[in-house]
């Protein structure tokens, strides 16, 4: 998978990125990450990549030329287009379902906005999908497209150690995930559950399955909302909604 980042500060990006698990998926063949700087493609001789709106208002509007000829720079030399995303609040929001169908592609260029946005014209000539990563306004698309990079890296194959890692994470089935414990046993007196100590691996899952459930429906009722559950999940919604109802009731 290769990630082209179009940006005004290629060094915030190469700054995060080239750390942790990303990082070694990037020493490792496995993802490669390319951060473009805009300004270097300015024809401007001050090496502007801004200017003042037509029609008046407050801020600037970066400009078109040296985006696109920063995009014309990263697929010259591809033999197919690469999903190009424009990281903006208008588009379609985040989701771990969006992630997936993402992680499918083989190339990706992302177009970091700044200042009060870019020429409009520039979404309409190369722009294939805007994606915003929630119902807010940031200073740039760098941190959005930081979190795209990160949540889509990993579910490529190699990225993480097992597809365990992220395959009973919170969302990746419409659930959030189960509690997790380690060690000591004991702190501040709140002691592991029995259950995960047991060494009963089916009832062990059986548990975690269960909290997931019961997570979901008490902290992300939307979430539990969509939930599409199999005849296993619906005994599991039985027995959590009971307990539920007779704590209230104690």
């Amino acid at each position: 998978m290769k990630f082209d980042i179009l940006t005004l500060f290629p060094e915030v990006i190469d700054a995060v990125l080239k750390e942790s698990i990303i990082g070694r998926a990037q020493e490792n063949g496995i993802i490669e990450i390319n951060a473009v700087n805009i300004r270097d493609y300015s024809k401007n001789k001050h090496k502007k990549a801004d200017d003042y709106p037509y029609g008046g208002g407050g801020g600037m509007i970066m400009t078109a030329q040296p985006i696109y000829d920063a995009y014309l720079s990263v697929v010259k030399d591809v033999e197919h287009k690469p999903k190009v995303i424009y990281l903006s609040p208008q588009g379609r929001v985040l989701t771990q379902e969006v992630v997936k169908e993402l992680s499918k592609e083989n190339h990706i260029v992302l177009l970091c906005g700044h200042y009060e946005g870019i020429d409009e014209r520039i979404i309409e000539e190369i722009v294939d999908e805007e994606i915003s990563i929630g119902d807010y306004v940031l200073t740039g698309g760098e941190l959005p497209a930081m979190v795209l990079i990160d949540s889509v890296s990993r579910l490529i194959p190699g990225v993480l150690s097992s597809e365990d890692s992220y395959s009973q994470e919170s969302h990746y089935e419409g659930l959030l995930e189960y509690p997790q414990y380690t060690r000591p046993v004991e702190f501040n007196n709140r002691e592991v559950p029995d259950i995960l100590l047991s060494g009963h691996h089916a009832n062990i899952t059986r548990w975690r399955r269960k909290e997931a459930i019961k997570r979901t429906y008490l902290k992300r009722p939307d979430l539990f909302a969509r939930f599409e559950s199999g005849k296993d999940d619906k005994k599991l919604i039985g027995e959590v909604l009971k307990e539920l109802e007779d704590k209230k009731k104690n």
